[in-house]
């Protein structure tokens, strides 16, 4: 092979170099004095905006009671709506309840029976970007209490 070790080797230093841009950039944003504060805003302004799209605001995690009245909320929203034939704003209640569901694989499995099969494969679809924004609300509620 020709060329093989020259181009490894130019390889390698053009990850480093990469890799070392990203480390100054990255300490270079760290060391501004408004980042944290720049970082809060930003993230005050994504909760606002979720806030205003309509998507219900998950419960503290930690609070048992608040969770299964969200999840008891959730879970008639759901229903309601579905009857109604607003398919998409029922899927998204049906999943904000299987996000806090303490036994989500057996919700799953009731929603499979009683479903039809084109309303539960949306909700299999929307289960991912559910289950991310819980990821990301308990971080930011995290930062906020440091």
């Amino acid at each position: 092979m020709i060329g093989g070790k020259p181009s490894a080797i130019a390889a390698g230093v053009c990850g480093a170099l990469f890799i070392g841009y990203c480390i100054y950039f990255d300490r270079k944003r760290r060391s501004d004095p408004n980042f944290k504060t720049k970082l809060r805003e930003r993230r005050k302004k994504q909760r606002t905006a979720q806030d205003k799209s309509g998507l219900a605001q998950l419960p503290d995690l930690k609070d048992a009671a608040a969770v299964q009245k969200f999840f008891l909320d959730e879970i008639q929203l759901g229903e309601e709506l579905l009857a109604q034939g607003d398919y998409e704003k029922g899927v998204d209640h049906l999943t904000n309840a299987i996000a806090v569901c303490g036994q989500p694989q057996q919700l799953l499995q009731v929603l499979q029976q009683t479903l039809p099969q084109p309303v539960f494969q949306m909700l299999l679809t929307k289960l991912p970007s559910i289950s991310q924004r819980i990821v990301s609300s308990q971080s930011l509620e995290e930062d906020d209490v440091e």
